[in-house]
């Protein structure tokens, strides 16, 4: 399995795929395709590719949506070798059809795909198709940003809901936990569990509010109902991406000094030079102490939209470091509620 696009329904299709390519250096792939009440277009990094759709007339799925919740992610389309298998799992496990399995051709491609309802108002597209090995070359093909894939995709779900939703797609799609975490500060706190596919290729963390100030709750507030929160892009060197990206204008959570300070003191296995540059750009970095080669490298962009619901990250893994690093989590829950304190929502009620 593995992430084949992500959709996205927003006001302006046009402008959001302008700010794609001025922010983050994505191409534009298609442009102004219209079935008379969607208008549609696809911008591309490397390997990750998002569609981007916005209403033209009322009765657009993409004008419902946007009746129900802020702009922001409606499908995650999964590319499946053995679609057959894992469609009637999900229909034995009492998932909604939204769209049957149908087979198309694409050129010289032969693509079947179904869609299935997912968590909340979210959607899943399952699509099998081979790919020419001209075309695999040019998916492969390497982005000017270094942006090389989808690393993991977050969903914020309800309080009492976490248990349900993992349940929901072990049961439909398969997916196994990985790893839990549970974060608290003086102020607030989640709980979290990640789900990875069967063959480690599509990674799912999914968190519940732990309490009624929370960033999550904030998300669920906002967002009216559960949703995707963040998408994770990879990176092969996001010191040198995060300063391009910046240098576009690209807007990140700002980090503390002391945070670097108190990374000092565990005797980061950093040059000292590359110490300086990852504190310049306010990258967090995360390692484990009987690997402390394999590091995580991770920063959080603001909210892309109007509303503080969703929102990008870059991570490097160094060595494949594995994993999400608790003390990066702690760090972005912690960053995240200072937004809350700017923005007068969050209160030291906990």
């Amino acid at each position: 399995m593995r992430i084949d696009r992500v959709h996205f329904y927003v006001e302006d299709a046009q402008a959001s795929s302008n700010w794609f390519v001025q922010h983050l250096g994505f191409q534009s792939v298609t442009r102004g395709v219209s079935d008379g009440n969607t208008y549609t277009e696809v911008v591309r990094s490397g390997t990750v590719y998002f569609v981007l759709s916005s209403p033209l007339l009322p009765q657009s799925p993409v004008a419902h949506f946007l009746q129900q919740h802020p702009p922001g992610v409606a499908d995650i389309a999964f590319s499946i070798e053995d679609l057959d298998r894992v469609w009637h799992q999900a229909i034995a496990h009492g998932a909604k059809i939204l769209q049957p399995l149908g087979r198309r051709h694409n050129g010289q491609k032969d693509i079947k795909s179904g869609k299935i309802a997912g968590w909340g108002s979210l959607s899943h597209t399952l699509i099998e198709h081979k790919i020419e090995s001209e075309d695999q070359q040019d998916l492969l093909s390497p982005s000017p940003f270094a942006l090389t894939g989808i690393d993991h995709i977050v969903m914020n779900v309800a309080a009492g809901d976490l248990e349900r939703a993992v349940t929901w797609y072990q049961n439909t799609l398969g997916f196994q936990t990985k790893q839990s975490f549970k974060i608290h500060t003086d102020r607030s706190g989640l709980h979290s569990q990640v789900l990875v596919s069967r063959d480690r290729q599509v990674q799912l963390p999914i968190n519940e509010p732990a309490s009624p100030n929370s960033q999550i709750q904030e998300f669920l507030d906002i967002n009216r109902g559960s949703g995707i929160q963040h998408i994770a892009l990879q990176t092969t060197n996001i010191v040198s991406s995060v300063a391009k990206f910046r240098n576009r204008g690209l807007a990140f959570l700002p980090v503390p000094p002391n945070y670097y300070t108190q990374l000092q003191a565990r005797q980061i296995p950093l040059s000292t030079d590359e110490f300086q540059e990852i504190a310049r750009q306010e990258i967090l970095v995360d390692w484990q102490d009987t690997n402390p080669d394999a590091l995580l490298l991770q920063i959080f962009t603001q909210p892309i939209f109007g509303e503080p619901t969703f929102f990008f990250e870059l991570i490097e893994r160094r060595r494949q470091a594995p994993g999400f690093g608790e003390g990066n989590f702690r760090a972005l829950f912690e960053a995240i509620e200072r937004e809350q304190v700017k923005r007068g929502s969050l209160q030291n009620d906990y």
